[in-house]
């Protein structure tokens, strides 16, 4: 790359082994746009040789080559001469970035650039290596490795820069690789076994790498595993490229089955003149690779390093990492690890004490191999001996140690030195408090940045580009868990022919999810199963019980429902499942899974298949749901009548003792019902009642059209079952609230068919709460369809059974009812008569939700026969009302019928701000009739207003709304709209 007469470049660096960068001595220099950057990266990897202007057009833009292409090149070149050269004069000739020929190059000193320094100690490793220096050769690899600061090239467009990735990624595994295979020469097994089985995660099919592997293990007495990364890199190749393992990976099966002594380390020799220096004590390193991919965790990074260099006083500075399994502790602490080197000149020791696995590593074995690393030849035998030489081989020294993996205090306290300059950091799936003064950390899921970051950088900037909700649906399906996300991107990077789309498919499936989370020996559910496995029987079947219902997170009350245990003991297990990091409590007496250590706790239900305690689990909690809703009902809904209910629940449920304190549980829990009933639906036949029953009362206490689809599909699912066991009572209750939810929604038609089907499957002459309701809805559908005539016989019918029954809430509501359909028939001193005599049913019955629901009624009825004076007074009632009861529904309508009164009266102004509020409800909890109401009635404000053009667009909204629901309120609207001289327009785009 240097060349004769090379200019000076003072302390000009640059990068490409990672993102590409340059440097002026510390500061850093800005390099433009991903064109500009690739430009550069073409020149710095020619090595001073020229690259043609059509070489540097093709490798940018290869087959879509802009018109403007040698323009913009020339743009680049010449920006980038500002940058490296800034104080070159003005028509002065570029002395670095030169013009040659027909192209350019770039003159600079091979020291300038990483990738030489890279490939320079490189080479000098194999000389090393070849004289028999393995130990210096293993040094100069180390170094070398060193310099790669992530990814090579992240983010440069265009082929030649993606053909330079490849190339460049490929050069880094194998010096990796091959420094692996020095250190087993040097003895340092046990440290390769780390960076190897890290390797293989991230190369998969590379039988390099297992065949060392598989030494590594051997040479550590961990022959069995050994033999396991033999039987899986097999099958991996024969599923993934259908052939056998190569002769080396063969030949080292067979040596290994055979105990081939040869494969035993001996000392490596060293270049003669130099044993005795050899033979001096090296610090250890022995940090596994750091991964050239991290992503994210910045502000974590940053606390890490502060508080581990920061060490003062006489206490060992300790930091503890604690998080599920695959969240990245491991990973983070090694990059953590790496970046303190420098502050730890006294060398680092590493060990993985594997304590998620069946057999933890012993204190006194993990001393040894550390006092063996710091010298010592003759190690004492006991744990006591042992601990105390170690402190005091380290009491004058600055040293860090990385306990990987710890099951608890009682195997970690021998490995923290007794003073401080070292610093300890600890993993582990458990939150170690009893460390004394350790600094806690809670590892958790990356951010979906942070996730699409890492996917990214394996999977290539390019395609996830040109994806992007592809690859957030990726991550998110991942549970945005670094193990899930890494496995994921590698198995989309190992299989070009698919797209990020093809992969997502794949990942939607949640059943088979965790098996498509898996790659050769590196797997989600092996990393969670180790976990499960360390889980007391009890905590065990906690963790898997707690599963049973697909809830976002569960209150302690239903944790003790599932468990059928009492709210202390439930707390107990569900908090020893939070210190192993099995589940969360993100707030006190509120737990929750990690989406994928739900479906592994599913996933065992299922290998288990205790149906008979998973269904009376369920059981238990939809009795305790259900026993709640009721005196929720009762509560918000006092002297009303509960349908008739199909299950006897045997708990009391929880006491809630004001409307307050029944609707923040309604809010708090709601997941949480739905969730049960669509479990309840679509299990065993004696869970669907008790689902049923939890349906109906929560349709009358939650009237929120949002929640209609998700409500409908599990109403669905429970008819389906109904009717395969043919229970009648049941479908006429499920046919009851699936009617009333297509009515919420505007769906008549449908609506009119599910109540007639539930009335044809209850007796004629039956008198029953659930008929009356029936009746009474099926009538509401009718009218609101502008077929008045044919709704009052069901008002009529339901009112009778309402009087015969004594319900006197139920009679107010369908007097108020029966008053609209009056006015509808023109008999509108009976609708007047009819409407006030509901409100005083319900004044006298003191029931403050059904004078909110007749006050509406005799509003609405009031201002259809030319009181609207009357009507607003009383609609305002009905407003304050709904809004004290948090019942946005019916906020919505009591404003939007408050407007048209407004407008009778001239208040044009009033109306507006009535309609614009009404009408914000509506959008927010998509109530469709409501919009259309509002939208009228704000533009026939906004017309009187002189604001013609605004009160069109809301007409037009109106009239849309209102002609898809099949309402007869669109006539009047096309009316206005004719007034105006114009026809409807198509409403504007949501």
């Amino acid at each position: 790359m240097e060349h004769q007469g090379t200019p000076s470049t003072g302390a000009l660096r640059f990068q490409v082994l990672g993102p590409v960068q340059a440097w002026h001595g510390e500061r850093a220099l800005a390099l433009g746009s991903p064109q500009q950057q690739a430009v550069l990266t073409a020149l710095l990897l020619s090595h001073g040789r020229p690259v043609t202007t059509d070489d540097l057009v093709d490798g940018i833009w290869g087959e879509r080559t802009p018109p403007q292409a040698l323009a913009a090149l020339r743009t680049y070149v010449s920006r980038l001469r500002t940058v490296i050269e800034p104080n070159r004069e003005t028509r002065k000739p570029a002395e670095i970035l030169v013009s040659v020929s027909d192209g350019y190059a770039l003159r600079i000193p091979a020291q300038s650039l990483d990738l030489a320094s890279f490939e320079r100690q490189v080479a000098d490793a194999a000389d090393a290596k070849s004289a028999g220096d393995y130990r210096g050769s293993h040094e100069l690899l180390l170094s070398a490795l060193a310099l790669w600061r992530g990814k090579p090239l992240p983010g440069v467009p265009g082929p030649y820069a993606e053909a330079q990735r490849n190339r460049l990624s490929e050069r880094q595994i194998a010096v990796a690789e091959e420094r692996c295979a020095v250190a087993l020469e040097i003895g340092l097994h046990a440290e390769a076994v780390s960076e190897l089985s890290a390797l293989c995660a991230a190369q998969p099919l590379r039988e390099r790498l297992r065949e060392l592997l598989m030494l590594a293990l051997y040479r550590c007495g961990r022959q069995a595993e050994s033999l396991g990364v033999w039987a899986d890199t097999r099958k991996l190749l024969i599923e993934e490229l259908g052939v056998e393992p190569g002769s080396g990976l063969a030949a080292m099966h067979a040596r290994i089955l055979a105990g081939d002594p040869t494969l035993m380390p001996t000392a490596a020799a060293a270049p003669r003149g130099e044993v005795e220096e050899s033979a001096a004590f090296v610090p250890p390193a022995q940090l596994p690779a750091d991964v050239s991919d991290f992503s994210g965790r910045s502000k974590i990074v940053h606390e890490l390093r502060d508080v581990l260099r920061a060490g003062s006083g006489q206490a060992v500075v300790v930091t503890s990492l604690a998080g599920i399994g695959g969240v990245g502790k491991t990973t983070l602490a090694v990059h953590v690890a790496h970046g303190l080197r420098p502050d730890f000149p006294d060398g680092q020791l590493y060990v993985d004490l594997r304590g998620a696995g069946e057999s933890p590593a012993e204190p006194a074995v993990v001393l040894g191999d550390f006092l063996h690393a710091l010298g010592v030849t003759d190690t004492p035998d006991s744990l006591d001996q042992r601990a105390a030489l170690y402190r005091s081989l380290l009491a004058d020294k600055r040293m860090l140690i990385l306990l990987d993996n710890a099951r608890d205090a009682r195997q970690l306290l021998p490995l923290i030195p007794g003073v401080s300059g070292n610093a300890v950091m600890v993993t582990s799936r458990s939150r170690l408090a009893e460390i004394p003064g350790a600094h806690l950390i809670d590892i958790e899921e990356l951010t979906p940045d942070e996730a699409l970051a890492l996917f990214s950088a394996i999977v290539g900037i390019e395609r996830v580009a040109a994806e992007p909700e592809a690859a957030l649906a990726v991550v998110t399906a991942c549970g945005f868990l670094p193990l899930a996300v890494r496995i994921a991107a590698a198995r989309l990077a190992s299989r070009p022919r698919w797209s990020v789309s093809d992969l997502a498919r794949r990942l939607a499936d949640q059943r088979n999810r965790l098996q498509e989370l898996q790659l050769g020996n590196l797997a989600v559910e092996t990393t969670i199963g180790l976990g499960y496995g360390q889980l007391q029987p009890e905590e065990a079947r906690a963790f898997r019980l707690l599963s049973v219902v697909d809830s976002p997170d569960l209150p302690l009350s239903a944790v003790a429902a599932l468990l059928g245990t009492d709210e202390r003991t439930a707390e107990d297990l569900a908090e020893a499942l939070v210190e192993a990091n099995m589940l969360e409590c993100f707030t006190p007496g509120r737990y929750r899974y990690h989406d994928l250590l739900r479906l592994y706790a599913q996933r065992q239900n299922e290998r288990l298949g205790d149906t008979v305690e998973q269904q009376a689990a369920l059981l238990r909690l939809l009795d305790l749901l259900l026993a709640t809703l009721q005196n929720a009902a009762r509560v918000l809904e006092p002297d009303d009548e509960l349908s008739e209910l199909l299950h006897d629940s045997t708990t009391a449920g929880l006491r809630l003792a004001d409307s307050t304190s029944a609707r923040d549980w309604l809010r708090s829990e709601l997941a949480l019902l739905l969730s049960a009933v669509e479990r309840a639906v679509d299990g065993p036949p004696a869970l669907l009642r008790p689902g049923v029953d939890v349906v109906l009362v929560l349709r009358a206490l939650v009237e929120d059209p949002t929640l209609s689809p998700r409500i409908g599909n599990a109403l669905r699912t429970a008819a389906s079952g109904a009717q395969a066991q043919r229970d009648t009572d049941a479908l006429a209750r499920i046919r009851y609230a699936l009617g009333h939810v297509q009515q919420m929604t505007g769906e008549l038609t449908e609506a009119e068919a599910s109540l007639r089907q539930s009335l044809g499957l209850q007796a004629p002459d039956d008198l029953t709460h659930l008929r009356a309701s029936v009746a009474n809805e099926l009538a509401v559908v009718l009218d609101l369809a502008g077929r008045t005539d044919e709704a009052l016989p069901f008002y009529q019918q339901a009112h009778e059974i309402s009087r015969a029954l004594g319900a006197s809430i139920g009679e107010a509501r369908l007097l108020g009812n029966m008053a609209r359909a009056y006015v509808g028939l023109d008999r509108h001193a009976e609708a007047v008569e009819s409407a006030r005599a509901a409100v005083a049913v319900a004044r006298t019955a003191g029931n403050t939700p059904c004078l909110a629901d007749t006050l509406y009624q005799l509003g609405v009825v009031l201002r259809a026969t030319g009181s609207t004076a009357e009507a607003a007074r009383a609609l305002r009632e009905a407003h304050g009302l709904f809004q004290s009861q948090q019942l946005r529904f019916w906020e919505g309508y009591a404003l939007a019928r408050l407007a048209a009164c407004l407008l009778d009266e001239g208040q044009h102004p009033q109306a507006a701000e009535a309609a614009e509020e009404s009408l914000s409800i509506a959008q927010e909890i998509d109530a469709a009739y409501c919009q259309g109401l509002a939208n009228a009635a704000l533009g026939e404000a906004l017309l009187a207003l002189g604001q013609p053009a605004r009160g069109l667009a809301c007409l037009s909204e109106a009239h849309a709304v209102f002609t898809r629901l099949g309402v007869p309120e669109a006539l009047p609207v096309q009316s206005l709209i004719s007034d105006q001289h114009t026809e409807p327009t198509a409403p504007p785009a949501p």
